[in-house]
């Protein structure tokens, strides 16, 4: 009996329920480069721990820094990983 191959499109389902993917969706039309930029500071920001609704909060604050103006990556990382200020 051969191995049992993984769903085809399952990789691309979970990348599409990330938080940080729903954020860009909602917030505007960014470019490639500009998904790029804010999905990598997401995955390095993010902790193996976080529930759902911390990482959801962690992908709007990189968004909201992005487009505050934000562009440089390791600044908006540092200031990602800060509880937006009211």
């Amino acid at each position: 009996m051969g191995e049992v191959a993984p769903k085809p499109g399952l990789r691309e389902k979970e990348e599409a329920d990330m938080p940080i993917n729903r954020r860009i969706k909602e917030a505007s039309n960014f470019t490639p480069s500009e998904i790029g930029l804010l999905g990598r500071v997401f995955e390095q920001a993010k902790g193996e721990s976080e529930s759902e609704a911390q990482r959801e909060a962690l992908a709007s604050r990189i968004i909201a820094n992005y487009m505050a103006g934000i562009t440089d990556e390791a600044e908006l990382l540092a200031l990602s990983r800060q509880p937006l200020g009211r």
